[in-house]
């Protein structure tokens, strides 16, 4: 490593200092620049990795009879820190409407409200990891569930870490907007901002033995109870819950076992060399994709990461950007993450569990929302959003045109009837400028194709294995 990287790493941790980042992330993010430095991509090769060699599934190991009062010793965690940028918008994702006028956060306050009601006990904790962008949003959201939390604390925040210069492993600047130098550390700096909250020993003395990590915007993540007994019985001390990888999920992170040592690992795209990129996209091959859905014993998170000073020792994520995410000719960055699912390489008791499909509706696209506000989705008794029993646990393909639909506003104008009948339909693929009409039902693969500049109305009626273009209405 040259003295040049190594002034690399001073300039960055300083700056972090400065902005009084603590010395656990200021370790991890240690850790991963020298990776970087050393040459090291972070890459796991196709020969590195197997197929799990077993997997059990939810129906052959549930503790049917498992103790509500096991839900008094859990924290239910919710990621919390994305801004819907991706859809146009500068406020916390999770503050989009979903269904029936609810956002994602009226579900996930109500799903915890109604468990604690119908055990009639006072657990599951409930904490959300917050940005600094999404904090205040949410809590202010939040006042109308004051129930949510006796003492009024609902979050912790996570932290952030500098963007580098790709070319010399400084610190960049972009005086123009400052706060485009820095950049969140992955969601796999839950770990060290548990620890640095303060939260992870609060808990630890409140009673709480098991952690349930998920998404905000995956509303069939709930606290079950089949799965806490399942786990509380295992005595591992990370469990993963994946699903059965299918077409739409080509792209995702994937379950594998590393061969030097059997650990199981997550490998996330930026980790696949160029070459490996069709078996890493081989469904049959590499058949499970990490819900993000974890499950952690409090007391060996705890261990681990005062043994790992204050973080835990993730794979390295290489993330190659431009320093404005909308400006491609600004300078070429690095941002190094870490993926929290990747923490089930860093325990020797840690397992992976088959869960059924119900239990993964995340929404990243304005696509994946507008199968979810169909009726392909309906709203459970403890309200989740399930995907209905006849579609056997496989969601409507939903593909968008970005250069129409990417924004949330675009989408609600071309929809502002509410979203055609996917109940039955396999693929939606909606191509140039449309608006849908009320009482649209598409079944099996449809196509609207619009290449004019000019506004097509999909008219009301069923469309069945349709490709339907402009000229369909001359």
């Amino acid at each position: 490593m040259s003295v040049q990287n190594e002034r690399g790493l001073e300039l960055a941790l300083a700056k972090m200092s400065v902005a009084e980042m603590s010395s656990a992330v200021r370790n991890s993010f240690s850790r991963a620049w020298r990776q970087v430095a050393s040459g090291d991509a972070g890459l796991m090769p196709e020969e590195a990795i197997a197929s799990p060699s077993h997997v059990p599934a939810l129906a052959d190991v549930a503790v049917r009879h498992a103790s509500p009062t096991l839900l008094d010793k859990l924290c239910v965690i919710k990621l919390n820190g994305g801004l819907g940028t991706g859809m146009g918008l500068e406020k916390a994702k999770s503050l989009i409407t979903v269904k029936d006028n609810l956002t994602f956060l009226d579900f996930i306050a109500r799903q915890i409200l109604h468990q604690r009601k119908s055990h009639g006990i006072h657990g599951p904790r409930f904490l959300l990891m917050n940005s600094f962008s999404t904090s205040a949003d949410t809590l202010a959201y939040l006042t109308r569930y004051p129930e949510l939390s006796s003492d009024g604390r609902l979050d912790f925040l996570q932290s952030k870490v500098p963007k580098l210069s790709a070319e010399t492993l400084e610190p960049v600047e972009w005086p123009t907007d400052p706060e485009l130098e820095w950049c969140p550390p992955g969601h796999g700096d839950i770990y060290p901002s548990l620890q640095d909250s303060g939260w992870a020993d609060r808990l630890a003395d409140e009673g709480v033995e098991f952690l349930f990590i998920s998404n905000s915007d995956n509303l069939g993540a709930t606290a079950d109870l089949e799965v806490l007994g399942y786990f509380a019985e295992s005595g591992l001390s990370f469990l993963m819950e994946v699903a059965e990888r299918t077409a739409s999920d080509r792209k995702g992170g994937h379950l594998a076992q590393r061969v030097s040592d059997g650990r199981l690992v997550l490998r996330e795209v930026a980790q696949c060399p160029e070459d490996a990129i069709e078996a890493f996209q081989d469904i049959s091959r590499h058949r499970y994709f990490n819900t993000n859905n974890l499950w952690i014993r409090l007391q060996d998170l705890r261990e681990a990461l005062a043994k790992h000073g204050g973080s835990l020792p993730l794979p390295l994520i290489k993330n190659a950007k431009t320093v404005d995410p909308r400006d491609a000719s600004s300078p070429k960055v690095l941002q190094l993450e870490g993926a929290m699912g990747a923490a089930i390489s860093c325990f020797a008791q840690a397992g992976a569990l088959l869960v059924p499909r119900t239990r993964f509706a995340p929404v990243k696209s304005t696509g994946d929302l507008l199968a979810l506000r169909s009726d392909a989705y309906g709203v459970t008794l403890d309200q989740r959003l399930e995907l209905l029993p006849e579609r056997r646990g496989i969601p409507p393909e939903v593909v968008l045109d970005g250069a129409h639909y990417k924004r949330l506003s675009d989408l609600e104008a071309a929809f502002e009837n509410g979203a055609p009948s996917l109940r039955h339909c396999s693929s939606l693929r909606v191509e140039g400028p449309w608006y849908f009409e009320p009482n649209v039902i598409c079944e099996g693969s449809v196509t609207f194709s619009n290449p004019s500049i000019h506004l097509a109305p999909a008219a009301e009626g069923e469309y069945h294995d349709a490709d339907v273009s402009v000229e369909f209405f001359h």
